[in-house]
């Protein structure tokens, strides 16, 4: 196992909090922010997780990787589905991003109960 994915994101739930208290009107912007992206009507919503999960790899982040996959999970993606979109991501970020990868996959897994 590279990483316990459930385990980030509870460790990550609590260092959120502790940052959405010290910084109270940044983070209720960040949720509306984020609120805002997840809204309209052209895409659905696990394109939007797929695509979210594709950034973090892109973009190296754990726990972008941790809470996208858990939204792919909760939207039905399909492991076919993010593989794929793992295959996007690899190619639009190269060599590094086959690493984040296989932890994108790994923590889609792990979240779905594999």
């Amino acid at each position: 196992m590279i990483e316990d994915w459930k385990e980030l994101i509870a460790n990550m739930d609590v260092g959120v909090k502790n940052l959405r208290q010290g910084a109270p009107d940044v983070m209720k912007s960040f949720a509306e922010m984020a609120r805002a992206a997840q809204g309209g009507s052209a895409l659905d919503s696990k394109t939007k997780e797929l695509i979210a999960l594709a950034i973090g790899v892109a973009t190296r982040c754990a726990p972008c990787i941790a809470y996208h996959a858990q939204g792919a999970v909760k939207c039905g993606a399909t492991r076919e589905e993010v593989a794929e979109t793992m295959g996007m991501a690899i190619y639009m970020g190269a060599g590094p991003s086959v690493m984040y990868a296989a932890q994108a996959l790994e923590a889609f897994d792990q979240l779905a109960g594999r």
